[in-house]
């Protein structure tokens, strides 16, 4: 059996790479968003509302995520986050309508609530001497949103903004079962 030593940095080492997948996918819209805002001919009220329909949800469903996580625990409320998101990400690349894009967006912004949930389950892991350490190794899982900065451009230039969000969707579904096991 593994040491509780192991098992703690496994747990922060797993959480900060979800963060990272999880915050480079709510930050999606902000790349994808100008090949859509094109596409449906948007004006700059529409695309800031579809900007920031993720950020909204992600903000807003933090508190459930972080009670949950206390509830039932996080390694279940993480990788039920994750795999709630799967779908609707890999259907913002079949989206025709801005309503679509709107409400996937909303599922979408479940990703950016994962701040709550691997905080909380990081923390119980470590002594509160070293707690402060953990969650600063954690919280570096913030430039998931500059990942998307790099990657989602390069995606979207060789094939098209439609495939960003199937390769994000497929990036959380792995991020999801590696996390599991």
């Amino acid at each position: 059996m593994a040491s509780k030593q192991y098992q703690a940095w496994s747990v922060l080492a797993a959480s900060t790479i979800a963060f990272t997948v999880c915050f480079a996918i709510w930050m999606m819209f902000a790349v994808i968003g100008i090949p859509i805002k094109k596409m449906l001919n948007l004006n700059e009220t529409q695309f800031g509302l579809l900007a920031a329909t993720p950020v909204l949800t992600g903000s807003l469903i933090r508190l459930p995520l972080g009670m949950w996580t206390d509830t039932y625990g996080g390694r279940i409320v993480y990788f039920i986050l994750m795999l709630a998101c799967v779908v609707p990400i890999w259907f913002i690349g079949e989206a025709t309508e801005y309503w679509h894009f709107l409400v996937l967006g909303l599922f979408v912004g479940l990703a950016g609530g994962s701040f709550s949930v691997g905080i909380a389950y990081v923390a119980r892991w470590f002594p509160r001497q070293q707690q402060g350490l953990a969650m600063g190794i954690f919280g570096a899982g913030n430039s998931g949103a500059a990942v998307t900065k790099f990657v989602a451009p390069a995606l979207l230039l060789a094939y098209g903004w439609a495939m960003v969000p199937r390769v994000y969707a497929v990036a959380m579904l792995v991020t999801a079962l590696l996390f599991w096991a």
